[in-house]
């Protein structure tokens, strides 16, 4: 496990495109499907540890109510291989959550679950308990997030707080995700070795916020459209990088057909 101690003391800010609100949703979806487990993977081609969580995160992604992702940082480029994944994006958002929480541990391989506790993500016993926690919660305590296109449209489709949600405001992200992506590497700690991420974070954006009640929420597919994206991701977070309430994958999202 690398740590990384440098904990930078980042303001959130949202430059939010012009996307269009359309009325309230009539959004039908099961107790079952709205409750998930979002589980984030903070991990780097430069760490010699990490490899291990990158295969157990593919594991957990086929497992049911779990939305699994692979962010991979910057900051251990300096070790002598710059990450083809790697976002100072993602290792901000690292960094926030640290902040948030209070401890300010920052490593690799950090598996972030539901936006709240963090663990090795080599422990894949810890991180199925962190998972089992949440999975345990009442479906009143998540809040109904569905993505769907239509015509030259990606709609997001967010429900009414349910009693067990403390929460009525939150900020909904939308994530574009590669499913799989194998990289070999050429120096560094991994030297010599291919290693496959699976449900890549190749962009993350705040599209807009959710105040407690139904909504929909539309954005022009062409934008987010880029080589390698397949899904994408819709995440409703308290405070942007706080407990995550509700989540959804869509994917194929350049193959789904249009309809009128």
């Amino acid at each position: 496990m690398r740590r990384f101690a440098a904990i930078s003391k980042t303001a959130a800010a949202f430059a939010l495109a012009a996307f269009a609100f359309a009325g309230t949703p009539a959004l039908a979806q099961s107790a079952d499907s709205a409750r998930v487990a979002v589980v984030e993977l903070f991990t780097s081609q430069g760490c010699s540890s990490c490899p291990p969580a990158d295969r157990i995160l593919g594991e957990i992604a086929t497992e049911p109510n779990v939305l699994a992702l692979s962010l991979n940082v910057d900051y251990w480029d300096y070790l002598g291989w710059k990450d083809t994944l790697g976002s100072p994006e993602h290792s901000r958002r690292q960094r926030d959550y640290a902040i948030r929480r209070g401890d300010g541990r920052v490593y690799t391989p950090q598996m972030v679950v539901s936006g709240k506790n963090h663990v090795v993500g080599s422990y894949k016993g810890r991180v199925q308990s962190e998972i089992k926690s949440v999975l345990a919660k009442p479906a009143s305590a998540f809040v109904p997030v569905s993505v769907t296109t239509r015509n030259q449209e990606v709609t997001i489709d967010i429900g009414e707080a349910g009693r067990d949600v403390a929460a009525k405001d939150a900020t909904i992200w939308l994530m574009l995700v590669s499913r799989k992506v194998s990289q070999k590497i050429k120096r560094g700690e991994n030297r010599g070795r291919e290693i496959v991420y699976h449900n890549v974070v190749r962009k993350m954006m705040p599209v807009g916020m959710w105040h407690g009640k139904p909504m929909t929420l539309s954005l022009p597919k062409t934008s987010l459209m880029a080589d390698g994206v397949e899904d994408c991701v819709a995440v409703l977070q308290v405070d942007g990088t706080g407990p995550i309430i509700g989540a959804s994958m869509l994917k194929n999202m350049a193959k789904t057909a249009s309809t009128n």
